[in-house]
């Protein structure tokens, strides 16, 4: 299996958006203008193209709130502890 592209959607408080980036080179590749425009209905999916990827969500106030795999076949299987 291949890895998987990183990325994260994080709030860009200057330009008061949110913002895809990819996580090892912190190149652009998206702005939205909220949290849920860019979370609904395949947005981030069609965002990242063929490849895929997976992409951390974060929150405002600091962390992160989840984490989702595109396309969601290349999910890696859970394994126990």
């Amino acid at each position: 299996m291949t890895k998987l592209p990183k990325y994260t959607l994080s709030h860009n408080d200057g330009r008061d958006r949110w913002e895809l980036r990819q996580d090892k080179t912190h190149n652009f590749v998206k702005a939205f203008e909220t949290k849920a425009e860019a979370t609904a209905g395949g947005v981030l999916s069609r965002s990242l193209g063929k490849e895929g990827g997976s992409v951390k969500i974060a929150k405002v106030s600091g962390g992160y709130q989840e984490e989702r795999t595109f396309p969601r076949s290349a999910d890696p299987r859970k394994s126990k502890g």
